[in-house]
Parts: C-alpha cells; structure tokens; sequence
C-alpha cells in the first residue's frame, strides 16, 4: 500500500484492478457528497459510508418497528401502542418470516398484504388502511436514519396509495332517545351505569367515553363541566343541563369514597397512565356489552355503542347549530372536520332535491 499517494503498489499482481475499485469508489462517495449538498441533506461520513458499501439498504423492517413500538410505550402513548402492535404482527403473520429488509417492502408485496387482509383476516377497508397507514410510518422513519432508503418508497400516486372509506355514521332519532331515557333497569345495576354514562356523553355534545370515565368531582364546579379532551388536550368549560345533573347526583353518596363521579375507574389510575389504560379499555368493552344488551332491551334496529352517543348529537343537531359553534362542543381542531363530520347528518337538502324530480 502505498500511504503517500493513497493507492496500491504497482509491484502488487492486481494493482492495476485494484486501483481502479478504489477509484470507483471514491467518485461514488463525491457523488454522494455532491447530491447531498444539493437537496441541503447534511450527512455524516458513517452514513455516506453505509450508504456506498450498501449497508445502509439493508434496514431490517421489524428492528425498526420494535424500536417504535417502545418508544410509544416510554412515551406513555398507549393507545396508540395498542392500535399499532396488532399491525406489525398481521404484517409478520402475512410474510411468514422473522424480518424483512425495508428496501424489499414494494407496492407488489403491499398489494398481497392488502389481499391478505381482505381475505384471510377479513377485516374492513378501513382496518387494511390502518395497517398501511402504520407500515408507512415504520418505512418514513427508516428514510429518515437514511435518507438514500427514499428511492425504495412504496407509498405515493402510481404505487400504494391510501385512501380511507367513507364510513356509516347512524345516530339514535328523538323516539329512540327517548325510549332509552324511560328504559326501566334495576337500579345500581351494570345496564344502570352503562346507561348513565351513555346519557352523560350524549347531554355533552358526545363527550367521549375515556373522558367521561375519569371525570372528577373537582371537574363539576359552579353548576358547569371543566376538562381537557384527551384525544388533543383542548380545554373547555360547558353549563350542567339539568338531566345530567339528575345522573350526576345519583353517584353524590359515593362522593367522599372515590373522586371520581363514576365507579368504573380507580382513583390511583389517573396518575399511572399505563394502569389507567388498561382499566379503561376494560371497562369500555364492558359498557360497549351492556349497551348491545340494552339496545335489545329498548327493542332497536341499529347498534348502540359508546361512540353512536356522538353521533346521535349530531343526527339531533342536523343544520340546527351553526358549524363553528358545532367545533366548540366537539372540540374539533378545524373547522373543516366539524363540517366533514357533520355532512354525515344533514339530509334537507338532498331529499327536496329528490323530491323535486320524483314529485
């Protein structure tokens, strides 16, 4: 080796072979340089050099998306950790492997993915979405350590595009609300409570049930409700109309015992939020059963679940409410998805439309 001209020895057999490799290689790494200051992506010498030596293409899919998974989890997103593991592992289940380099994920692959879900998992159009929509974070995040992993992206117009359905959004009517407030049910009972916390959401513009689980006393002050919505931590105060009052009283003995309002969570879970978590998530599924059960009960034709609570706010409210006040109680971040949402539920228009033609 020559040290001082920084090249291999003309006494050496394949110097001359050699030589050129080196010389090769050195124009790709000024090659890397020179496109590297052009799109102002400032890489280091390690990235440059595992992006020539091809090291920076073998990005394992799984090791990134486990790395994803904890930093979720430290960051205490539960939620989102619980949406986004099922994911990985459908992916997992579908390659029938232990890991797959980012760069072999191709429109290809994902369209047999999305084939997969659709017919051996059979779940929605919406679900085969969320699936991609979390394959596609892992591979940004991977672009993102390296940049050259860019020229391998699956995701975009003429490759997988995704694009979510438009789903069925069916509220309880007025007779059906009422029939639901004058449902007998035994007192203190499950059906009881799930019904009340039903109510409660729906007299708060569909409050969300997570939300309304962990309401305290302290949130009920001056004859008004004060908290922060979960989902975006927008803070707001609303007037106490006078049937959730009357819910609100029946948990008043149980005042000085727990500060929550409602039974179902621990105290102790608000200040954990991986306990808390976990509590709500069971004591969702168990509302979500009770109200099925109930909504036999009161003799209806379409399903009752914690979130209809929303929507029947919204079949109620039609066109009666204007758009910005609508944001206010649903604490939406735009008024775009207020508008968006609320489309679902306005059907004047439409129907004299129809009407005019038919006659």
């Amino acid at each position: 080796w020559d040290a001082k001209n920084q090249k291999v020895r003309k006494s050496h057999t394949n110097s001359v072979r050699l030589n050129n490799l080196l010389t090769k290689k050195v124009a790709e790494v000024n090659q890397k340089l020179i496109e590297s200051e052009l799109e102002e992506q400032h890489q280091s010498a390690a990235t440059l050099k595992n992006e020539v030596t091809g090291k920076a293409n073998r990005k394992s899919f799984f090791v990134i998306a486990d790395a994803y998974l904890d930093n979720l989890e430290k960051s205490g997103k539960y939620n989102q950790h619980s949406s986004t593991r099922p994911a990985i592992r459908h992916f997992k289940a579908f390659l029938d492997e232990d890991d797959i380099l980012i760069k072999n994920i191709t429109p290809a692959l994902l369209e047999k993915f999305k084939a997969y879900l659709f017919h051996e998992r059979k779940v929605s159009k919406r679900t085969v979405m969320n699936n991609l929509v979390i394959i596609r974070t892992i591979f940004n995040r991977a672009i993102i350590e390296n940049p050259s992993l860019k020229k391998f992206y699956p995701f975009g117009r003429g490759k997988i595009e995704i694009k979510f359905p438009d789903t069925k959004k069916v509220g309880l009517n007025s007779q059906e609300l009422q029939q639901l407030e004058n449902l007998k049910l035994e007192p203190s009972s499950s059906y009881w409570h799930s019904r009340n916390l039903w109510l409660f959401s729906f007299y708060f513009a569909g409050m969300r049930i997570s939300d309304v689980l962990k309401l305290t006393w302290n949130d009920l002050r001056d004859d008004r409700l004060h908290y922060a919505m979960s989902k975006n931590d927008k803070v707001g105060s609303l007037s106490i109309p006078s049937k959730a009052l009357a819910i609100i009283n029946h948990y008043k003995d149980s005042k000085k015992k727990n500060g929550l309002v409602f039974p179902h969570l621990s105290l102790d879970a608000l200040g954990d939020k991986k306990e808390l978590h976990r509590q709500n998530k069971i004591a969702i599924k168990k509302i979500n059963n009770d109200l099925k059960v109930i909504a036999s009960m009161a003799d209806f034709d379409k399903p009752l679940t914690n979130h209809i609570a929303r929507h029947t706010f919204g079949n109620l409210s039609g066109d009666k409410i204007s758009p910005i006040m609508l944001q206010k109680l649903y604490r939406h971040s735009s008024l775009s998805t207020t508008i968006g949402y609320q489309s679902n539920f306005i059907h004047k228009d439409a129907d004299e439309a129809l009407a005019a033609v038919i006659g």
